[in-house]
């Protein structure tokens, strides 16, 4: 049973399933990516408000001299790299397989 519902899950062996298991099916692996995609909304934040304490000590630091201004470039340089917009979550093809298709029921 559990072997069935993980190969439903990777989108294998759905022809023996009626139309209302394929929408609960459809529900479950909604509700799984929002979860997903909230997760790494929230994890991006944390990271990005991170690098922003990170950048303003350095900025501190260079304030009193303590930094040199190309040092100071180079992390912010290496810093921007990090960064990852959280408004590129929601809609994002990146990942997405134009082969497969889409099975939307409902």
């Amino acid at each position: 049973m559990l072997q069935n519902s993980n190969r439903n899950l990777m989108g294998d062996s759905l022809s023996s399933l009626t139309v209302k298991e394929l929408k609960q099916l459809e529900n479950r692996l909604e509700r799984g990516i929002t979860r997903i995609r909230s997760k790494k909304e929230i994890e991006l934040e944390n990271e990005n408000v991170c690098l922003r304490t990170k950048i303003t000590e350095i900025e501190r630091l260079q304030q009193t001299n303590m930094v040199s201004g190309q040092e100071l470039n180079a992390i912010h340089a290496l810093a921007s790299r990090n960064f990852f917009n959280p408004n590129l979550i929601e809609g994002s093809t990146a990942f997405s397989q134009p082969d497969k298709k889409i099975l939307h029921l409902g």
